[in-house]
């Protein structure tokens, strides 16, 4: 029987394949007609997408929606728990009476028994119970929710809210000490101050658009009741301030008046006015006063009774006075506002001397993790570029394969854009994973090229079209699969949907235009590549190739980071160890106040004998002495005057830190552009060289051009060898004053330093130096006082308890059971006091040299300080004149050399005498401008910037 041949029916998808193959090898012909049209476009959308990028903004993490909100309420300053409960009330029936979505709201206000979050009275956190969102009508977004509810809670009066998610809130507070997404600290010593610029930087905040539910940190307005004495009307009714203190104390804290049994329970019994009686300050004011004749007055007969506001709280961190600035981001990406407020408020607010401002949260984690970002992603692209050599074992096709990285990262970019999403630490995963799965199409396509290459075809053209024909549905297959899998993560609105689409997006995107441009861009490349480059590395020189790029690979982690001077010097303030050493002199002594009041040992004795009689009788008794009170205090006042001087000590060693960091950076900046000078001239003696040589070697020269030549370039190249010593000795001095493990180099664009030139001497007497010295006279001043209160007679309290056998003097017989009790005072009077007066006399001489001191410390650093601003001017005005013409005229000289020494219109040794003074010139000026930098860094010091 004869066989039947079955033919296949083609189905739509291969129908539709067909018709994809003919209209994409039909492009692609017309695409390899016109290479560089194709390459130009390519790289216009490449720096288009760069530009996008720069645009888009970015942000840490993007906020997850927990389901509930965490509502950090706050009342006014200093209220009372009552007042906190009734407006958290009100809130509360607020929100669940109109608004359905709410299911339940919970309050904690103040610190628990455990203060694991510890906050005043006055502020609560409300915990919003949230229905399931498909159950919502009021608003369909959170944000949206969030808005109308804090726009109904404005019905509360003095309550303010800042809606957040629970889990958020708590990492915020966790990580920089406040609950806001980005948190502003302010620096600086009086709190009136930074109250003051912390209320100016809330305005500022308030005009960028997304910065929402602002927190200003209260510093002041606890009400406090003051009592200011006056001391005539106490003196006529023969009163003193501690009597009157007793009676105020017993009446709004109350006094023990003695002790209740209860069985074996014991209580105190505690007189004060019930708090009916103490509502109104006025009564306070008619509190009734005792006086010695019998009768009573009132309060405010004898004193000023008012209700003052006084300081709230003190923040400290990093052992400086701060006040904190915090604001939620809605809306808004978080890097975009807070570039905007940093423009804002360095255009508006300008801080005096010793002030300045932070910006923390989720802004520094986000600039922490790009950090981490710029080593992950260049080492991430060097080891796929070292597993594409080993692939194919040349660097020609790896490079070709390595076109897919930037053809991706187009993709991804804009489809950010499109979607609207900030960069983000997820998206930059992302990018990441994009470019690992990228390259797959590019092995794909080379390796069916090379296939085809092989087995004997010649024709670039055909191989392209072949290969591509072949290899199109697995190219396809690669994006579309990978691209399938991310797009349940790019539309998901679920539980962690905010982290999983920006990374799917930028996976889908990057691989769907990726492997569109692939498709076209590549064989293009391929026939260019391949027509230019003939060399395959052989296995040695890939071997070398390999231990290079591996070198390079643990080496990337180590390379070195640009740093400001500004973040140089905050760097060094907060590692350095001198200073750390300095601080923890300044506690040593702040607890060593506690050693003032050193009172003596007390003395237990015992007797046994004949003590009254010829009974034998028994003694024992205790015994203290103890200096006059007034002594402790004075020492106490002169241990605290010790402690203000080791603070001063510590302000002392970082403005001296301040100065060395700014020199030693001054000094790197300086030897960098030293540097680059010496090698533009050993690149212009290196040629000069080789040209000598050549000309010697044809017989147009003499050895003299060569010789000279070749002196000049070696130099060059010594002092470049000596500048680079120079520089490794410079930055160990600078890693030493950062304490920084990571390797620091400093930022070229601080090549020029600002200037704050102290207005007058009273500028110079709030130095820190000066202020120090100044302080020794304050402790000469509480030596003294302490000195002359040992002048005091001593103390001594003793207690004897005794026992007579016999007849005593009242002609009754004792034995020894009879007890007897005597109480011992005594004073010590200072009768030989020569010795100690002499020692209040060396104190008052001591006190005459902390003056001389201070006089002549003040007067050298004005002297000082007048001698810098003469080297300032001078410095300037050398620089300004090298920037006006003579920089000018040597890049000029240095162009005209060398096209008449080409020319042949100069000799080499006039060339050489033009290219030296250019070189000088430019020399000069790097000298003067480091100069000028030196007298800067100088006025800097002595204004304290």
């Amino acid at each position: 029987m004869g066989s039947k041949k079955i033919k296949h029916k083609p189905n739509f998808s291969d129908r539709l394949m067909a018709k994809v193959e003919r209209i994409y090898q039909k492009t692609l012909s017309g695409v390899i007609a016109v290479p560089k049209a194709a390459l130009l476009t390519i790289i216009g959308l490449f720096i288009f997408s760069a530009y996008i990028l720069t645009t888009l903004g970015g942000e840490f993490i993007p906020a997850l929606e927990e389901g509930d909100f965490a509502v950090d309420t706050r009342v006014l300053t200093g209220s009372s728990l009552n007042t906190t409960i009734t407006n958290t009330q009100k809130a509360a029936h607020i929100l669940k009476s109109q608004f359905p979505e709410v299911e339940k709201v919970v309050t904690k206000i103040g610190s628990g028994e455990v203060p694991t979050d510890p906050m005043p009275m006055d502020a609560s956190d409300m915990m919003v119970i949230l229905k399931p969102k498909k159950e919502w009508t009021s608003a369909k977004t959170f944000n949206e929710l969030s808005e109308k509810m804090g726009k109904a809670l404005q019905a509360v009066p003095g309550v303010t809210a800042g809606f957040q998610y629970p889990v958020q809130m708590r990492f915020n507070e966790l990580m920089t000490g406040a609950r806001q997404d980005v948190v502003c600290k302010i620096f600086g010593e009086d709190l009136d101050t930074l109250a003051a610029y912390a209320n100016k930087l809330g305005k500022i905040i308030n005009t960028v658009d997304g910065a929402k539910n602002l927190f200003v940190e209260a510093v002041a307005g606890m009400p406090q009741i003051i009592i200011n004495y006056n001391r005539n009307a106490i003196a006529q009714y023969n009163l003193n301030i501690a009597d009157i203190n007793k009676v105020v104390n017993t009446a709004l804290a109350g006094q023990s008046t003695g002790t209740l049994f209860e069985g074996e329970k014991r209580f105190e019994v505690v007189v004060r006015i019930s708090s009916e009686q103490k509502k109104d300050l006025k009564d306070i004011q008619n509190l009734l006063i005792p006086t010695p004749r019998g009768t009573q007055i009132p309060l405010y007969q004898l004193a000023d009774v008012q209700i003052k506001d006084g300081p709230n709280q003190i923040q400290r961190e990093d052992a400086k006075r701060r006040i904190v600035v915090g604001f939620n981001v809605r809306g808004r990406d978080v890097q975009t506002i807070v570039n905007e407020l940093q423009a804002k408020v360095d255009k508006q607010l300008k801080f005096p001397a010793g002030y300045y401002v932070t910006y923390g949260g989720a802004f520094e984690n986000l600039n922490a993790a790009k950090q981490r970002l710029m080593i992950a992603v260049p080492v991430s692209l060097l080891l796929i570029f070292l597993l594409l050599y080993f692939a194919f074992n040349s660097i020609k096709h790896g490079l070709l394969i390595y076109s897919a990285i930037p053809l991706s990262a187009i993709g991804g970019i804009l489809f950010l854009a499109l979607r609207g999403m900030p960069f983000s630490i997820s998206a930059g995963v992302g990018f990441i994973a994009l470019f690992g799965v990228a390259v797959l199409n590019g092995i794909v396509l080379i390796s069916e090229f090379n296939r085809l290459k092989k087995e004997g075809m010649t024709n670039l053209k055909r191989i392209v079209l072949s290969g591509t024909k072949v290899r199109l549905r697995p190219v396809l297959m690669t994006a579309f699969v990978a691209s399938l899998g991310f797009f349940p993560m790019a539309i998901s609105n679920g539980a962690g949907a905010e982290v999983q689409r920006p990374l799917a997006t930028v996976v889908i995107g990057g691989l769907l235009i990726a492997t569109f441009l692939t498709l076209f861009v590549l064989p293009v490349l391929y026939i260019m590549f391949e027509k230019g480059f003939k060399t395959v590395l052989s296995k040695k020189t890939g071997t070398v190739l390999s231990i290079t790029l591996l070198t390079v690979l643990s080496q990337t982690s180590g390379a070195q980071t640009p740093i400001t001077l500004k973040a140089a010097i905050d760097t060094a303030l907060k590692n350095n160890l001198q200073v750390k050493h300095e601080q923890l002199k300044s506690k040593y002594q702040q607890v060593l106040i506690g050693t003032s009041a050193n009172i003596s040992q007390a003395t237990l004795f015992g007797e046994v004998g004949q003590i009254n009689s010829s009974y034998n009788d028994t003694k024992f008794g205790i015994s203290q002495s103890f200096n006059f009170p007034t002594v402790y205090s004075r020492q106490k006042e002169l241990l605290q005057e010790d402690w203000k001087n080791s603070i001063l000590n510590i302000a002392v060693n970082e403005v001296l830190l301040k100065k060395q960091v700014s020199q030693v950076f001054n000094t790197l900046v300086y030897l960098e552009n030293k540097r680059m000078l010496l090698q533009h001239a050993d690149s212009l003696y290196l040629s000069f060289y080789k040209k000598a040589e050549l000309r010697l070697a044809k017989g147009e020269a003499n050895i003299l051009e060569k010789t000279s030549a070749e002196t000049l370039l070696g130099q060059v190249q010594m002092q470049l060898s000596q500048l680079k010593e120079d520089v490794a000795i410079i930055q160990l001095q600078f890693q030493l004053l950062l304490n920084s493990t990571e390797p620091l180099t400093p930022d070229k664009s601080d090549y020029k330093l600002a200037v704050i030139l102290a207005s007058d001497t009273l500028t110079l007497k709030n130095h820190p130096v000066i202020k120090l010295i100044a302080q020794q006279q304050q402790i000469a001043d509480a030596a003294i006082r302490m000195e002359k209160s040992k002048l005091l007679p001593d103390l001594a309290i003793g207690y004897n308890n005794t026992s007579i056998k016999g007849i005593g003097a009242d002609n009754k017989l004792y034995n020894g059971s009879n007890r007897f009790n005597s109480v011992q005072l005594g004073i010590g009077i200072p009768i030989f006091a020569g010795a100690q007066k002499a020692r209040i006399n060396s104190a008052r001489v001591n006190k005459q040299i902390a003056e001389s001191s201070y006089a002549m410390e003040l007067q050298s650093m004005t002297t000082a300080y007048q001698s810098a601003v003469f080297q300032y001017h001078k410095y300037l005005q050398t620089v300004q004149y090298f920037e006006s013409k003579p920089l000018k005229n040597a890049a000029l000289i240095t162009v005209t050399a060398n096209q008449q020494i080409a020319a042949g219109n100069i000799n080499y040794l006039e060339w050489t005498q033009l290219i030296n003074q250019a070189t000088t010139i430019k020399n000069d000026y790097l000298d003067a401008v480091r100069n000028l930098n030196e007298a800067i860094i100088q006025l800097n010091y002595f204004s304290n910037n």
